[in-house]
């Protein structure tokens, strides 16, 4: 593949694409900081992958199975570095950000989801996310790697959770 070729379909993934990305690094990264890095961690292992994307499913599937793979590896990476060590929340930029989220009203029940996804261990994030976006649970499965059946009840448990936590927290006017 020509370079030319990889970088008209980098631009065109990004380009149509975007929000999928964002909602992983949202789902994965807490601090701006961090959403910035994972951002870019994506954005580079989509670069690499485009060449061994080989269209046997949809564009957006490929990109969330790399973008979820991605995410939870940098995940685990982070939680090594950051054991033990001060926060940089709140530090001054050295370098303005790659990923600025759309400027929107504050919507509590999103805040609330976002926050209860965030305490979701990382297999269930991601089911959750590709729940939300319509994936059937054959799609999911393909992606994450365990059965159907497996997705069906990790996803019932999640919604049960997700059910009994919005019980608790009214002021979200969940």
């Amino acid at each position: 593949m020509k370079e030319s070729e990889q970088q008209h379909i980098f631009d065109t993934w990004l380009r149509q694409y975007k929000a999928l990305l964002f909602k992983v690094v949202r789902a994965y990264a807490f601090t701006e900081f961090d959403r910035d890095d994972l951002f870019q961690e994506i954005t580079i292992q989509v670069w690499h992958s485009i060449p061994k994307f080989r269209h046997e499913s949809a564009a957006s599937t490929w990109l969330y199975r790399v973008s979820l793979n991605t995410a939870m590896r940098w995940s685990m990476k982070e939680k090594k570095h950051t054991d033990g060590r001060e926060s940089i929340e709140g530090l001054p930029s050295a370098h303005p950000l790659l990923l600025q989220e759309q400027a929107t009203h504050n919507d509590e029940k999103l805040a609330w989801l976002y926050a209860e996804i965030a305490l979701l261990s990382e297999v269930e994030r991601s089911l959750t996310l590709l729940l939300l976006d319509g994936f059937s649970y054959k799609e999911m499965a393909d992606m994450v790697g365990l059965t159907e059946t497996n997705i069906g009840v990790k996803i019932h448990r999640i919604k049960k959770h997700l059910t009994t936590q919005s019980k608790k927290y009214e002021h979200y006017g969940v």
